[in-house]
């Protein structure tokens, strides 16, 4: 086995910032343009727009549990070297989700077409809007479908600086549809649909171009194997009810809040989405540079190396994801006025509680993926997706008793930290070198004490700073990002690390 093909850390550290530069790009080209489609389009525009696009993607969690299956097997692998079995890996995968776009095209085209026109609640006015929305959507998602193995062959093989390329070209696409937005003189929802199907599309392609040129697996061929079909197909299935899960807590609590609440509230939803997501964004793209070696590492029985990239994967990206998240949930009033200029109803709420659900799923994000690698994910696949249903008949029924439009996020909120406690021991019971004490004590223990010394004292410098304006929004920013990196620092940095940075700091001074 060729030790090269497992990263090294300067090439996972390489990979986070080149996905960090895709990230903040794409950022703030959507903090930008979300507002002025909100100028645009108007507050139930946009809550048709992010409800009827929801709809389709319920649809998606299908292709969710076949994407995680891919992403891993094609990475299992790459860690062995084994090139015939990659190209056979890859042609396996296509063809199963080229049936699988097949599937969710029909099932979107008659159940879900149904439930558009008969149980959403959308003005009427707006109806032949919301169905030519519905239809690029689909289409849109029949061709993400197929795009996937593609995907999860840059990421197998480590290309994160292609997605920051690729990324200024989707960014300037983007910005060019909402300048014309405002010169094509006709319906503006159909327009923006049109516009993003369009940039979608071409953007995938390039991807697939790619691909083809520079890895010699992703061809197509009609293509069977048995003896990959099998597992992949078994993984994929029990992985399913765990994608059923996410589906029906994302998606399933959008539905919900339309059938109470109207589209307006949808329209609230997506831009809380906008900010977590941004957030969310930056952990994501570090957890996606070190998910490949977590798998590779797996392959090749180093498990003490695994155990270590798990480990400093949850302190690392919660302390990344506190740092980012803390200004945001003590001024999200400010920000969101300031970006959005007149926000809907409880957009201000729903970004705090999203991104204090964040924290949550950070810390236990990289033991999934440690379950993913051992290829075991039957019994997690059932807990935790069982848990994430519970979401939509909790918020269903507490809604009818009169509740809050706020109570899906605050059910959310609890039910992650069942999800946490299901993955450390579904973990240890597939792998008995996972020690639940160790990482307790080296990633959890640590990250929730940096959040319960710092938010008090945030919040005191907060109350003492008068009223909201942009100085206390810098103040607010300056303390916490100080406090925070320095217990850190302190407490979650081990003797090596602390050492290694010093060490650098030194040799810039000294320079």
């Amino acid at each position: 086995m060729d030790n090269n093909i497992i990263s090294s850390n300067k090439t996972i550290a390489k990979n986070t910032l080149f996905l960090y530069f895709r990230m903040m790009l794409l950022m703030l080209v959507a903090l930008y343009t979300s507002r002025v489609y909100l100028e645009a389009l108007g507050v139930v525009d946009t809550g048709i727009y992010q409800i009827v696009g929801g709809l389709v993607s319920t649809f998606v969690f299908l292709n969710s549990s076949l994407s995680g299956a891919t992403s891993r097997f094609l990475t299992y692998e790459l860690g062995k070297g084994d090139s015939e079995q990659l190209k056979k890996t890859f042609a396996t995968a296509l063809n199963i989700h080229i049936g699988l776009a097949i599937i969710i095209f029909l099932l979107a085209e008659t159940i879900g077409l149904w439930f558009l026109e008969k149980q959403l609640n959308i003005p009427l006015s707006r109806m032949n809007a919301a169905r030519v929305v519905y239809q690029l959507s689909i289409l849109s998602c029949f061709f993400g479908i197929t795009q996937v193995p593609y995907s999860a062959s840059i990421i197998s093989h480590e290309r994160m600086n292609v997605y920051a390329y690729i990324s200024i070209l989707d960014a300037t696409f983007k910005l060019a549809s909402c300048f014309l937005l405002f010169l094509i003189p006709f319906d503006r929802l159909i327009i923006y649909a049109i516009l993003i199907f369009i940039s979608t599309i071409i953007i995938q392609m390039i991807y697939r171009l790619y691909c083809i040129k520079k890895f010699e697996e992703c061809h197509f061929r009609l293509f069977y194997d048995k003896d990959i079909l099998k597992p992949m197909l078994s993984f994929s299935l029990w992985d399913l009810f765990g994608n059923f899960g996410v589906m029906m807590r994302g998606q399933g609590v959008n539905i919900v809040l339309n059938l109470f609440f109207g589209p307006a509230i949808n329209a609230a939803c997506g831009f809380a989405n906008y900010v977590q997501g941004a957030v969310k964004g930056f952990v994501d793209n570090f957890m996606t540079a070190i998910r490949p070696s977590i798998v590779k590492t797996y392959s090749i029985n180093d498990y003490d190396r695994m155990k270590s990239y798990m480990i400093n994967a949850s302190k690392y990206a919660f302390c990344l994801m506190l740092l980012l998240s803390t200004p945001l949930i003590f001024e999200a009033k400010f920000v969101i006025d300031l970006w959005l200029k007149n926000p809907p109803e409880y957009t201000y709420q729903f970004c705090v509680i999203s991104l204090c659900i964040n924290l949550v799923r950070t810390l236990f994000s990289p033991l999934m993926f440690g379950i993913h690698a051992t290829g075991r994910v039957r019994n997690m696949s059932i807990a935790n997706g069982s848990i994430l249903i519970l979401i939509v008949p909790i918020s269903y029924i507490l809604l009818r008793l009169g509740a809050n439009p706020i109570i899906p996020f605050v059910v959310d909120f609890i039910l992650m930290f069942l999800l946490a406690l299901s993955c450390a021991y579904f973990l240890k019971q597939n792998m008995e070198e996972f020690s639940i004490k160790q990482y307790i004590k080296k990633a959890t223990l640590p990250c929730l004490l940096i959040g319960i010394i710092s938010f008090p004292l945030i919040y005191i410098v907060k109350a003492n700073c008068g009223e909201e304006s942009f100085f206390r929004f810098i103040i607010v920013c300056f303390v916490s990002t100080s406090v925070i990196i320095t217990f850190a620092y302190l407490i979650v940095l081990d003797k090596y690390s602390k050492k290694v940075i010093v060490g650098k700091i030194k040799e810039k001074v000294s320079w």
